[in-house]
């Protein structure tokens, strides 16, 4: 191993601590939200905290999914790291990496302060959450038909998505398609890795937008608010080194 390379796993491993950390911190702010103290002043009275949600409400299972969904935007950029020496595919993917570990800590982390359980109960299907909760209560009347196409996008039977080979939800790269991934190199493996992550994150603005319409937990949908904003600007950014490489979102 040359020494760049060795510059380049340090720093990517310097990487994690930085998202331990963050993690650390968007559980604090969490705990705020929720009315506790991280600055030494008494907690809101428990009249005036936020209240948790209940397990089958669309702020818990965006908060299971979008874990899940983001666990694999980490896995695959870790994998694109060892298949190029392009510097610039390694900057956006340590940049995707390190925001999206950050978030899924967040994401579990509210599911711990809820007391609410990480995983879907036995046999409820992925994002049901979205198509259970497709409009608020009091009349609001927004459907999923009405949510930008969100009504397309939701796992399970009669939905136009069925979850396949490790892919859960829409977007997820399939087992056959990480392996491929892993056997690619350089320019190959660049290709690969931004057409997947396309698809990957139009999965999760589609996701998100669903959590901003429906989630009660007012600090969650704005971190789904920034999500959508994110990861849109990184689709332009993806489009643009895809066609630099001749190639195109698949």
């Amino acid at each position: 191993m040359t020494a760049a390379q060795g510059t380049r796993r340090t720093q990517w491993a310097a990487g994690s601590a930085v998202a331990l950390a963050l993690l650390f911190a968007g559980v604090a702010t969490v705990a705020t939200a929720r009315g506790d103290t991280t600055d030494g002043k008494q907690p809101r009275a428990a009249s005036t905290a936020v209240r948790a949600p209940a397990t089958d409400s669309a702020d818990a299972g965006f908060a299971r999914d979008m874990a899940v969904h983001h666990q694999q935007a980490v896995e695959m950029s870790f994998i694109v790291r060892d298949r190029t020496q392009d510097e610039e595919v390694r900057r956006f993917a340590y940049d995707i990496a390190n925001t999206q570990a950050n978030q899924r800590g967040m994401l579990l982390g509210w599911l711990d302060l809820w007391e609410l359980p990480k995983v879907a109960a036995a046999g409820q299907e992925p994002m049901a959450w979205m198509a259970a909760h497709g409009g608020r209560s009091g009349g609001g009347g927004h459907d999923m038909a009405g949510m930008d196409g969100m009504g397309d996008m939701t796992a399970g039977s009669g939905s136009g998505f069925t979850a396949h080979d490790g892919a859960l939800m829409p977007g997820m790269a399939t087992r056959t398609e990480l392996d491929r991934l892993r056997k690619a190199d350089g320019k190959q493996a660049e290709i690969l890795y931004l057409q997947l992550m396309t698809d990957h994150h139009k999965g999760g603005v589609a996701m998100a937008r669903g959590c901003a319409e429906l989630c009660t937990v007012k600090t969650e949908r704005r971190l789904a608010k920034g999500m959508v904003e994110a990861q849109q600007s990184e689709l332009d950014a993806m489009a643009q080194m895809l066609a630099a490489r001749g190639a195109e979102p698949r």
